[in-house]
């Protein structure tokens, strides 16, 4: 858990676009994975799960974070201004940092991607973020989201 606590917190807050959900879902995650573990030591099980154990639990995170985002329930607790006020609003503010300039042009990058990345499918976006953040490969992602993939 703590090798990889850090990795599945940053692949929650990509997916579901809130620090706070993000933090509840990287707990279930963990829960999930311990949970599953007992199962396996109570059947006998062969321990394959822990063959590639970040991948399995990138994999109960993606699942975690999809079924949070199908469910829509908890964005009812969401109070976080819109995208283009939360743009001003970011604009406005003065940094006192001599890098400003360049965390000002990061930021315009980032709520583009953001824009891009929410105009996507949810497991389009689950692909993308598991390409180009997780940088896993093409069969990496078909086996956690379950998809053939074409040579």
């Amino acid at each position: 858990m703590t090798s990889e606590q850090r990795r599945v917190n940053a692949l929650c807050r990509r997916l579901l676009h809130d620090p706070d959900e993000a933090d509840s879902a990287t707990q279930d995650v963990f829960l999930k994975a311990y949970q599953a573990l007992l199962r396996e030591e109570k059947r006998g099980g062969d321990g394959r799960v822990l063959d590639d154990p970040t991948r399995w639990v990138s994999k109960i995170a993606v699942n975690t974070c999809l079924d949070r985002l199908r469910s829509k329930k908890w964005q009812i607790w969401r109070r976080r201004p819109a995208p283009e006020d939360e743009a001003t609003i970011l604009s406005m503010t003065a940094s006192r940092a001599p890098e400003s300039e360049d965390r000002y042009f990061a930021g315009q990058i980032n709520v583009r991607l953001a824009a891009a990345l929410a105009g996507l499918s949810d497991r389009q976006r689950v692909v993308f973020t598991l390409r180009h953040y997780e940088e896993m490969s093409l069969e990496e992602i078909g086996q956690i989201l379950g998809l053939d993939v074409a040579p």
